[in-house]
This record gives C-alpha cells, structure tokens and sequence, in this order.
C-alpha cells in the first residue's frame, strides 16, 4: 500500500500542474558536528522523496561560520549519509558561492535594501525590540548607498575587527515576525575557512547564505523542520530581492526526538568535551557514528523513520521503538551463538577426562539456511553466575542443589556439589550428567524446566561485554530550561555503561568488526570497530532480546 503524506502530495501536485519538470532537494548540514538520529529522518526524507520521484538530491554543507566547522565534521557527515544508503547527486558547499552571495549583498546596498550598522552584537539586540514590542531603528540605517557600498568593500579588505561592523539588510523594525527586523546579513570574523582558507574575512549568515544556496542550485523543494517556519518570510524575501532566477518552495515538517536522549548539537559537544562519552561515536549517543559503531543497521534506521511519519507536528518517539526496528531487522541476519558474561566454573565429575565432544547447533533457528555450526563440550564449562542459587525462592528453575537443568545444545545436568572459598563464595559447581539426554536424540525420559547457555573452558576465547542504559535520566532535558544551578548533565545517567568480562565459544575466534551476533538470552551485539582487538574482542550489546514496545 503507498502511504502519502503532505509534502508528497505538494510535490505530486507540482509535477502535475508543470510547475516543475525535476525534483531537485539537499540535505544541508552544518559541519560544527556530527550527524545524530534527527539529521537520519532529514536525510531519509530528501533523498527518498527524490529518489520516488526520480530527482536528485544534492549533499551540500553550509559552511558559513569558520570558527565552529571543521574538516573532520565533513568527513563524518559524508560517511553518515553513505552508511545509511544514500548517494548524492553533487557535493556542494556553501563556500562555493561567498563570491556570488557578496555580489547579491552589494545588489542590496544599491537597492537600498541593506545597510552597514556599527551597533554592537548587545546594542543590535536591544534595539530589535520583543515579541509584544517593536524594534527601533539602528542610527546608522539612513546611511547613503555610496557610504554603504565603501563601508561594506572595507569590510572585505579586512579594515576593521571582529563585531565592529555588520551588514543588516533593511526591511521592516516593526514587523511582527521578529526575523523581518532588519537581520544581520555579513558579519566580519578573521578565522581560517576549512575550504577557502585565509581568502574571507566576512562570512554570510545561515538565513542569508542558506536560501541563495538554495536558488543557486535550482532546488525545487527546501525541506527543513519547523523551527525554521518562523523563518520563511525571510528566506522569500532574500530570493526575491537579491533577484534569484530559481525560486525554491521552503516546507517545513516536524524534528524527530527520542526519549532518554538530548538533540542538540551544543548539548552533545558538551558531552564529548567534558568527558561524559567516548567521543561523538560513543555507542551511548544518538549520533549515527555512535549508532553505527553500537551496532544499529541502516536498514532498522531508514525503517524506524518511515514508521515515524512526515508530520508537521514535532514529538518525542520512546526509544524502545527504535530499538524495535534494529531486532525485526537482525532476527534473521543475526547468528546465534553462546556468551557467558559473568562465569562460574562447573566440573561434570562423571564426563570422561581430556575428552572433547563436539556438538551440533543451528546458526539462527529462524533462518535454517545459515546452517549448523559445531561447538565443543568437555568435562568443565562455565555458566553463568546468576544461572545458580544455593537458596533459590520458589520457581526458580535454573540450577541449585539437587535440581536438573538442561545445557543448551548438550545434556541434562546435576548439581551434586558446591565449592566455596574462604569467604563463603561460590566458586564452583560440581555436577553429573546424562549421557541418554543428548540434545537432538529424541529424549523425553523426563523434561526439565530450565535451561542453560555455557561455554566449554579449554577452548573458551576471552572478551568484554559492553551493556548500556539510556545516557539521560529524564526525558523532558532537550526542552527543559536551565540555569546556573541545574543543567541537563545533572541528568547524565552515571551507570549508562558497564564493562563486563566473560567468554565466548571458540568458532568467533576470527570475528571482524560490526559483526552482529545474538547471544543466547542476552541480546544483540555488535564487535565494537574502535576498541577490539584479536587479543581482547569487545562487544557493545545493541538491544536486549524482548521489548514491551508494540506498534
């Protein structure tokens, strides 16, 4: 069944009434960071309306502001968006046009439509006035438009300091929409530019630059999320008076948000800076890298925001439906295989000693053409330590003393005995074993309630479990107000990680990174690409088994 949604009936709409003979969108990120969850949405949206229309798509950076981009915010961006499925058509920056939108500046000076304000950064604020009040005019804005014109190619020459002049363009100081009040449109900053060097020392403003971006490149459709509505009348009025040839159309829609998480990419520099993460591709952060490098697909990515719809509305998604996707889509990719993450040794006293039994089990039961693999069994395995109660309540099914389990894959096992150190811990089990209960026999002498995943000792390959819980304690810290005494970190979740160490089974001994496997009763884990080594392999836990989440 096709779904629709309204910027794809305008888009429908556009080709059939001939407005419109191509479909041209961008994706056009800032690079002063890196990519999260929300920029997945934008991405899947411009390039699949696009692509469903048989358009084109251009990756284009607004590269205006030196003093927060970087070059390695542009290598990652561009990794994003490959990773999540998609190809540009043209890789634009806006640095490509600073000549021509100087040029579209000085069309507005001889316009009279733009002015060289000496105010302050704090004086231009006060006089732009409130949102019940309106703003008054800068006392330089009668300026000539040879004084304007002088001032404005001075400013280019490097003549005067950071924030001593700005271009405004004029338009109306009492308009209701704040944005109208004669904007900032250049303003001078002496920074190195990471794709034009030293050549600019004034740089364009994003509500400047961003629609001449637009019109430059014939985009026919401007998708942005609603906080930019307020901003439309700006964005129509600088394509209309710096005399655009292409008008493109600005169409908002509703930002993506996730509960136990923050989108801001001011908020996640803050945790990357002040070490709260690993980086901005910490498996605990929306970002896609840190998405990616957790163990999240593309394909559960672009699924999740299809699901997520195309609204006006902006609202928060739980978490767990995201988490959702990433299981419906490794279900039947994912191998099975058995992890032990917090061991405790049992000796099966009645297997024979030295020897090593190899046994069948299924790669992912739910998938039978990924075949069988073998795995070993001897007289020592290890278990998991919460997998045994030496004074189990009542219904407890696992192993205690006397009772039967059955050893995924293997045999019923026994407790007989338990060893315990000086201390009163339990260090080890001993047990017997059923020779007649080989899993795959047919057995049904008896059943047993319990069963238990292990891994056999001799052959057992060491490696660290990664588990995680939400970064953010509190779901309303994107939206909440802060102050000196409380900020969004006071909700940073101390225990979101925790590094366990256990064994795995000896067929994952040439595992590469981002290999996904489902470990029995644990979840989904991704080989982490960063930190594991032939010599100490590390997983990050994607998602546990089950969620309560239901579409």
């Amino acid at each position: 069944m096709e779904t629709s949604n309204f910027i794809k009936t305008i888009i429908k709409e556009d080709i059939e009434s001939g407005k419109h003979k191509e479909i041209i969108t961008r994706f056009p990120p800032e690079p002063n960071g890196y990519l999260h969850i929300g920029h997945a949405k934008s991405i899947v949206i411009n390039f699949g309306l696009a692509d469903e229309f048989n358009g084109r798509t251009n990756l284009r950076f607004d590269d205006t502001n030196p003093l927060k981009e970087d070059q390695e915010y542009v290598d990652s961006i561009k990794e994003d968006v490959k990773w999540l499925g998609f190809e540009w058509e043209e890789l634009r920056f806006a640095s490509d046009y600073f000549e021509e939108m100087y040029d579209r500046a000085v069309l507005l000076i001889n316009k009279g439509l733009a002015y060289v304000d000496d105010l302050t950064a704090d004086e231009i604020r006060e006089y732009r006035g409130t949102l019940t009040e309106p703003g008054k005019e800068s006392p330089f804005r009668t300026r000539s438009i040879e004084e304007n014109l002088d001032l404005f190619a001075r400013m280019r020459k490097g003549e005067f300091e950071n924030g001593q002049k700005v271009l405004r363009a004029k338009i109306d100081m009492s308009s209701p929409n704040i944005n109208l009040r004669d904007p900032v449109i250049y303003r001078v900053s002496h920074a190195s530019h990471h794709n034009t060097g030293d050549k600019w020392c004034i740089y364009p403003m994003y509500a400047f630059a961003h629609p001449l971006e637009d019109a430059i490149e014939g985009v026919t459709h401007s998708l942005c999320t609603t906080e930019f509505e307020d901003q439309r009348p700006l964005y129509n009025w600088v394509v209309e008076q710096c005399e655009m040839e292409s008008q493109p159309q600005q169409i908002e829609f509703g930002r993506l948000g996730l509960t136990n998480t923050v989108m801001s990419k001011r908020k996640l520099k803050q945790l990357v800076d002040e070490g709260f993460v690993d980086g901005w591709d910490d498996p605990r952060m929306p970002t896609i890298s840190g998405l990616r490098r957790k163990g999240y697909t593309p394909e559960a990515i672009r699924e999740f925001v299809k699901e997520t719809g195309i609204s006006k509305g902006s609202g928060v998604v739980d978490s767990a439906m995201l988490e959702h996707f990433v299981r419906e889509d490794l279900k039947l990719k994912a191998p099975r295989t058995m992890g032990v993450l917090r061991p405790l040794k049992v000796v099966i006293t009645n297997y024979p000693e030295g020897q090593v039994e190899m046994l069948d089990a299924e790669i992912n039961p739910e998938n039978p053409e990924m075949g069988i693999r073998q795995i070993p069994f001897s007289r020592e395995i290890y278990i998991e330590q919460d997998d045994f109660m030496e004074n189990p309540p009542s219904k407890y099914f696992r192993l205690f003393p006397g009772n039967e389990v059955r050893l995924k894959h293997a045999y019923f096992i026994k407790c007989e005995e338990v060893i315990k150190d000086e201390d009163g811990n339990v260090v080890e089990i001993h047990c017997s074993y059923d020779p007649e209960t080989k899993s795959g026999t047919g057995f049904t002498g008896r059943k047993v309630k319990g069963t238990l995943h292990w891994v056999e000792v001799s052959q057992a390959i060491p490696a660290e479990f990664r588990l995680y819980e939400p970064l953010i304690l509190d779901n309303t810290a994107e939206d909440e107000e802060e102050s000196e005494n409380k900020t969004f970190l006071d909700n940073v979740n101390e225990n979101s990680l925790q590094k366990i160490n256990g064994f795995i089974e000896p067929n994952m001994s040439d595992i590469k990174a981002h290999d996904k496997y489902q470990f029995f009763r644990h979840g989904y884990f991704n080989v982490d690409p960063k930190d594991s080594k032939p010599s100490q392999i590390v997983f990050n836990q994607i998602v546990s088994l089950k969620s309560s989440f239901k579409l």
